[in-house]
């Protein structure tokens, strides 16, 4: 029986010839890069992230791996602490050592791909008590490495856990880890947001039950985009959530005529947190591994251009170092 092979939104193709893939070979020859220009690596608060409860923050490990405090629950974004990626070392060093990240309540996996799929990882961080939250057609993949404590969601289905309610999203993108399983999962973003703010139940509790309460009420939504090209989507997602803060990819464009319908350019994220009603966002997938042909340098200066263009305050967006935490408000955010 075939396997069920997903689509993107308005089914857009991201498959690419032979012949395209051996151009971009060709081009890539051609280039010259500078590469001297490494993100910056904070030491972690190691500390504070072990103690912390209260606080909503999100610390930057590299690419998309993001360790994330919500509504006192820990959690990681497709994690993948890989020295290496194919054949090329990894361009800086983790921002938390893989053995200092606090106990995991949670683990998201936004798609099937190496760079956002690493097994070695994922058994350093899993127990079993670990939620893994995947995208729809990746589960049973999941529990055969071990992961049983796994669920898997389609596109605008939510999982709610300790009082976080997580929706996944679409994006644009595609997934194969072997020649024979092409978009036999699916991919996408998630949405966090306090569960009692999404049903409005304001019961009326008192002690510590208020406390709690009242941390949920001030919980900010976030959005973690996975990887993507620029697509419809974006405003959709906007229009169903009230986003405070947005992880959004910025790397990995170039060529663009091979990259575009799987990767937004700068420019297209800065217009993607335009389109979600963001109010922040936090720029990631680069600066860790080479996987096209920008340089982390050149993905950091086309957006700060864009930004000026677009006459977006400086201050709403966070480029951070690896390490480095953010505090999250739903008005305000401080680095910490």
């Amino acid at each position: 029986m075939p396997k069920m092979r997903f689509t993107n939104m308005d089914h857009v193709n991201t498959d690419k010839t032979i012949k395209q893939f051996r151009q971009w070979r060709q081009e890539r020859r051609s280039k010259i890069k500078d590469y001297t220009f490494v993100v910056p690596n904070h030491p972690p608060e190691l500390e504070f992230l072990h103690h912390n409860r209260e606080m909503a923050t999100a610390t930057w490990v590299g690419h998309s791996t993001f360790f994330i405090q919500y509504l006192g629950l820990n959690m990681v974004t497709d994690p993948v602490w890989a020295e290496r990626m194919a054949f090329d070392k990894r361009l800086a060093p983790p921002g938390i050592r893989i053995q200092d990240v606090p106990p995991l309540d949670i683990i998201l996996l936004s798609h099937s791909h190496y760079d956002h799929l690493h097994l070695a990882s994922l058994r350093k961080l899993y127990r079993a008590d670990t939620l893994m939250l995947v995208p729809k057609g990746l589960k049973s993949k999941m529990i055969r490495k071990g992961f049983r404590n796994c669920h898997e969601l389609q596109w605008w289905e939510h999982f709610t856990v300790g009082g976080v309610r997580i929706t996944f999203v679409p994006a644009q993108h595609w997934t194969r880890r072997t020649p024979f399983d092409t978009n036999t999962s699916h991919w996408g973003g998630y949405v966090l947001q306090s569960e009692q703010q999404v049903t409005g139940s304001a019961t009326s509790v008192a002690g510590a039950d208020a406390h709690a309460e009242s941390d949920s009420a001030e919980a900010p939504t976030l959005y973690f985009v996975g990887d993507t090209g620029y697509f419809r989507g974006f405003k959709e997602i906007g229009e169903r959530f009230a986003i405070d803060l947005t992880f959004m990819p910025i790397g990995a464009y170039e060529p663009e005529w091979f990259m575009t319908s799987q990767h937004v350019t700068p420019e297209e994220a800065l217009q993607g947190f335009v389109d979600c009603g963001a109010n922040q966002m936090i720029p990631m997938h680069y600066g860790a591994f080479k996987l096209a042909d920008d340089t982390p340098r050149e993905a950091l200066d086309r957006l700060e251009a864009e930004r000026e263009r677009l006459g977006i305050a400086k201050e709403r967006i966070h480029v951070l170092g690896h390490g480095e935490t953010l505090k999250i408000g739903r008005r305000s955010s401080t680095r910490i």
